[in-house]
């Protein structure tokens, strides 16, 4: 039974349909609730007890209530970290993009889903979430503020839409699902989305969520390697893109990056290519123009009902092996999850304008830029541009225009901004702010303080988040909490309900007590957390649950203060975090090892004042390597071809040698202390091969650093 999509009238909406023949719309699912998902009655504390002592008892309720079923489940969950093992809801059955839209066309059709804030500063464009069988393509190109009313047919790209313009996302998401199921997909394939974030990239995940295909969105900064690394491990029978992107004023390329990537791809049997600007691109056999294969389909889609289990998407993370590995989100729990700690942590109201302005590309877009804030009937922001185009007031203006109440972002973009004048913060209106959030990596003090004093005025509350794209959402946050419970800077403070954290030793104890510090595991499942990996499921169960038997491992270290509150301290293992991207080490260094003069390297990460961490790369060339500025040069341009720009080294030292065990293995810590300029406390080195390298690399270093300093 699939939910009933409202148009612009009953009696209209009928008559369409006894016009075109359509496959009949959904009908309202049992099992629904009409309220957004709130968690069970009770203090604060009693709440989280309940969570951690009887999860079923905390869950079950809650998801009955806060989802759309087809069919309800008959058991919470069977989950066993020791076997890795994780259930939750069995035998439930519904449909990820009902909850998120037809839900809301039902009670409120005209209300805003999406705000997408293009690229062109001020240049907005609204969509509703309902469903018009009147027109085709997405939706009435024109409206009542804009310059396409009344036109006859719709925009050559969406650089031609004005501001305002309103389209339907219901529509949007059914014509694009019948799309792909005209092209080959069906349930259980898997779909690329290489996009920026956009209403179609929306669209996209949403139509493979109803047609019950396994979207994988891939970052649009990535290159054609990583791309097609991606594409090949999932085996995509489909890729969406855009003809060229626009970000910070520049154009990207994106197609040409896609034609590169499938040439080694033989499982893309179709490229879908949408159009972002009005430039031609080249479109070869498996290209198909987009728009105008969905104003050719029908504006609904009978959804697809799916086990609770069914796999919703793949996002794939970088791990300390130096291969990418595709992580599994499923259905029900996901989406409960990511709405549930949407609504808590930055206390959603309805009628909020949600801001968050991660890409779609991270888990951070997924679950709250997309599942977290549809699934809730959230106004959510989509965020095209960068910080500071055209200037450094881009976010508080977007703030001032749009009315954000809630704003997500990372410490990289804030530590960017504290760098400017006050006054660009200062000069916009931002009394519409209520909370104000960070995400991707433990905030600075001085980004703390700057967000919290200037751009909350000392009265907006902040949330330091901590989450992963494992956990599926936020798991440690100052809020939710007890009614005006203290918040303290940096630090993400309080487990949400049903995340149960505990630090262990290095034998592998658990840590009682407070003013302790250790590894960061969670002893019990919640709904929102990864599967497996895709493909590879002794993989995830060696990086997540073999270091500490029986406990989920984060890979981050933490501190637990007296109070009880966590502070995130950082990884645990060779996994640097940029600009909250994060990079397995490896995927560096195999990249650079590429390279015929270089038969060896290691990367490490180190402190960085605006990207957080950066990476620094030791590296061996061979003795005929030649010009060694040319060689790094190259290296660079080596790691951003096979990787992204972001991923490219910020300093490249060349050595004569690693420093390294008798067994061979590179002792990293010992080049992060180098590095840090902890080189008198370099710890245990009885195992170092030759203790004679580090003097070698130390005179190494600061020949490099006093000619870094001459070149300024």
């Amino acid at each position: 039974m699939a939910a009933r999509c409202l148009g612009r009238g009953v009696g209209r909406l009928l008559g369409g349909l006894r016009g075109v023949g359509v496959r009949a719309l959904a009908a309202p699912r049992l099992w629904s609730s009409a309220s957004a998902p709130a968690a069970p009655s009770g203090s604060y504390q009693e709440r989280l007890a309940l969570a951690a002592r009887e999860p079923a008892a905390f869950w079950g309720p809650l998801a009955r209530d806060a989802l759309v079923w087809d069919t309800p489940y008959h058991t919470v969950s069977d989950c066993d970290f020791r076997s890795g093992r994780i259930s939750w809801f069995l035998g439930g059955q519904l449909n990820v993009s009902v909850n998120c839209l037809d839900q809301h066309v039902q009670k409120s059709p005209e209300s805003i889903a999406l705000i997408w804030e293009r690229d062109e500063p001020g240049t907005e464009v609204r969509i509703t979430y309902r469903c018009s069988s009147s027109y085709p393509l997405q939706a009435d190109w024109g409206c009542s503020t804009c310059s396409l009313q009344n036109c006859s047919s719709p925009p050559r790209s969406l650089m031609a839409l004005p501001p305002l313009c309103r389209r339907e996302l219901l529509e949007t998401t059914c014509r694009l699902a019948n799309t792909l199921k005209r092209y080959g997909v069906r349930r259980g394939d898997r779909v690329a989305i290489y996009m920026p974030v956009s209403p179609l990239a929306v669209a996209a995940m949403l139509a493979c969520a109803r047609i019950g295909a396994i979207h994988n969105v891939i970052f649009a900064g990535f290159s054609a390697g990583s791309l097609a690394g991606r594409i090949n491990d999932a085996q995509c029978k489909v890729v969406i893109t855009f003809n060229q992107g626009l970000r910070g004023g520049r154009v990207v390329q994106l197609k040409k990056i896609v034609d590169e990537a499938i040439k080694v791809c033989p499982s893309v049997q179709h490229v879908l290519v949408a159009h972002r600007t009005d430039n031609k691109v080249h479109m070869g056999d498996l290209d198909v123009s987009l728009e105008q294969e969905m104003a050719k389909e029908e504006p609904v889609c009978a959804p697809e009902s799916m086990s609770s289990e069914d796999t919703l998407f793949l996002l794939y993370t970088s791990g300390s092996t130096g291969k990418p590995k595709g992580l599994v989100h499923t259905q029900a729990g996901y989406l409960l999850y990511a709405a549930l700690t949407h609504r808590l942590v930055f206390d959603y109201q309805p009628g909020d304008v949600f801001g968050c302005v991660a890409d779609i590309g991270w888990i951070t877009g997924h679950s709250y830029v997309v599942y977290g804030p549809l699934c809730n009937g959230a106004t959510s922001v989509l965020f095209e541009s960068t910080p500071v185009y055209p200037n450094a007031g881009r976010y508080w203006e977007t703030v001032q225009r749009l009315k954000i109440n809630q704003f997500y972002g990372a410490p990289t973009a804030y530590r960017l901004l504290l760098k400017f004048e006050d006054s660009w913060v200062k000069k916009y209106d931002r009394s519409s702010l209520r909370t104000l959030g960070s995400v991707g990596e433990p905030i600075n003090h001085e980004a703390w303080e700057w967000l919290h004093r200037v751009v909350g005025d000392s009265r907006c509350t902040l949330v330091d988040t901590w989450w992963q794209t494992e956990t599926g959402g936020i798991c440690i946050s100052p809020r939710p909490s007890e009614e005006g419970a203290e918040i303290l800077p940096c630090m993400a403070m309080r487990p949400l309900f049903g995340i149960v954290p505990v630090l262990m030793d290095e034998k592998g104890n658990v840590l009682e007590g407070g003013d302790v510090s250790g590894a960061l595991c969670l002893s019990q499942a919640w709904p929102g957390m990864a599967r497996t990996i895709y493909g590879d499921h002794q993989r995830f169960l060696d990086a997540y649950f073999e270091a500490y038997p029986g406990y989920y491992f984060t890979g981050d270290g933490a501190y637990r203060t007296e109070e009880g509150y966590y502070e995130i301290t950082g990884r645990m293992d060779d996994v640097i975090n940029i600009s909250g991207h994060r990079l397995g080490t490896a995927e560096i260094e195999d990249a650079m090892a590429d390279h015929p003069a270089v038969p060896e390297t290691a990367v490490i990460g180190y402190p960085h004042d605006i990207k957080g961490e950066a990476a620094f790369a030791f590296v061996v060339l061979k003795d005929d390597a030649g010009d060694v500025d040319v060689v790094v040069k190259e290296l660079r341009s080596v790691v951003a071809d096979k990787i992204a720009k972001y991923a490219v080294p910020d300093q490249v030292l060349v050595v004569k040698r690693l420093p390294k065990t008798r067994s061979g293995k590179v002792m990293r810590r010992l080049l992060r202390k180098i590095v840090t300029g902890r080189a008198q406390d370099l710890g245990d080195t009885t195992t170092l091969e030759d203790p004679g390298v580090i003097t070698e690399i130390l005179s190494a270093y600061q020949e490099y650093k006093d000619k870094r300093g001459g070149a300024k």
